[in-house]
C-alpha cells in the first residue's frame, strides 16, 4: 500500500468511486476503441444509476471518452465540450446481472465507423475493473502495463505472443485467455513488469490470428 492507496487519487471530486472511477472507465474505452469517439450510449447500473448523477458521474465518463484525466479541471463542463466537439452521447438506466454496483456499460462507436461495447466497474479509490469487451467476460484493471489483444482463436498464437513478447526483453506479469467459444473470437489480457515499445506492439499485430492490439498504461 502506498500513500495515494490511504488518501486517495488527485482527482476532481466529488467521489473517488462515482467520479475519478468513472473518469478512467470512460479513457480506458477511448484507448480500447483506439480513436475519437463519435457517439455513445452509456447505461448506468446500481449506484452509478441511483446516485451517479448527483455525484458527477455523466460528465466523469464523458469526460474520459473524451481523452480528459481524473484531475483535469474542465470534468464538470465535459457535457458542453461533447457538444461543442460533435460528441452524442446518452444516457439509460439498466440492470446489469451479478455487477458490481458502480457499474456502467458503454456502447460507443469512433469516427471511422468501429463499434465497441465495454463493461466496467468502480471498485473504489479510483481504481476500476473491466468485466467485459463486447461478448468477452474477462478483468482488466489498468494499474500495469497491460495488452489487450483481440484474436482468433487458434493454435498456437499465445506462444508466438509469449516468445515475441520475451525477445524484447518484456516479462509477463500475469496472463488471461478469454473467449466465446472454441475456434471464435478470444482475447489474450497481459499485464507486464516493463513498458511495452511501439515497434513491439507493432509486430504483435503483425501475427496472423490476430485482429487488435491495445496497449493500456496508467
Amino acid at each position: 500500500m502506498n500513500i495515494f492507496d490511504i488518501m486517495g487519487p488527485v482527482m476532481v471530486g466529488p467521489s473517488s468511486s462515482h467520479t475519478a472511477g468513472a473518469v478512467r472507465i470512460g479513457l480506458i474505452t477511448r484507448k480500447l476503441l483506439g480513436e475519437e469517439p463519435k457517439s455513445a450510449l452509456i447505461d448506468l447500473h446500481g449506484s452509478f444509476a441511483a446516485t451517479g448523477v448527483g455525484h458527477g458521474t455523466d460528465k466523469a465518463l464523458i469526460a474520459g471518452l473524451l481523452g480528459m484525466q481524473p484531475d483535469d479541471m474542465r470534468i464538470p463542463r465535459s457535457d458542453v465540450f461533447a457538444k461543442e466537439l460533435g460528441v452524442d452521447i446518452q444516457f439509460d438506466k439498466k440492470n446489469v446481472r451479478n455487477a458490481h454496483p458502480n457499474t456502467a456499460v458503454l456502447h460507443v462507436e469512433g469516427k471511422s465507423g468501429r463499434k465497441l461495447c465495454v463493461q466496467a466497474s468502480s471498485i473504489g479509490g479510483g481504481r476500476i475493473e473491466i468485466n467485459k469487451i463486447d461478448d468477452t467476460e474477462m478483468n482488466v484493471t489498468g494499474e500495469k502495463p497491460t495488452l489487450v489483444i483481440q484474436n482468433q482463436d487458434i493454435t498456437g498464437l499465445v506462444a508466438k505472443v509469449a516468445a515475441t513478447l520475451s525477445d524484447e526483453n518484456v516479462n509477463i506479469a500475469t496472463m488471461q485467455l478469454c473467449r466465446d467459444k472454441r475456434g471464435g473470437v478470444a482475447v489474450m489480457v497481459i499485464e507486464t513488469d516493463q513498458g511495452v515499445q511501439d515497434h513491439c506492439i507493432q509486430t504483435l499485430k503483425g501475427i496472423d490470428g490476430i485482429k487488435e492490439v491495445t496497449y493500456i498504461t496508467a
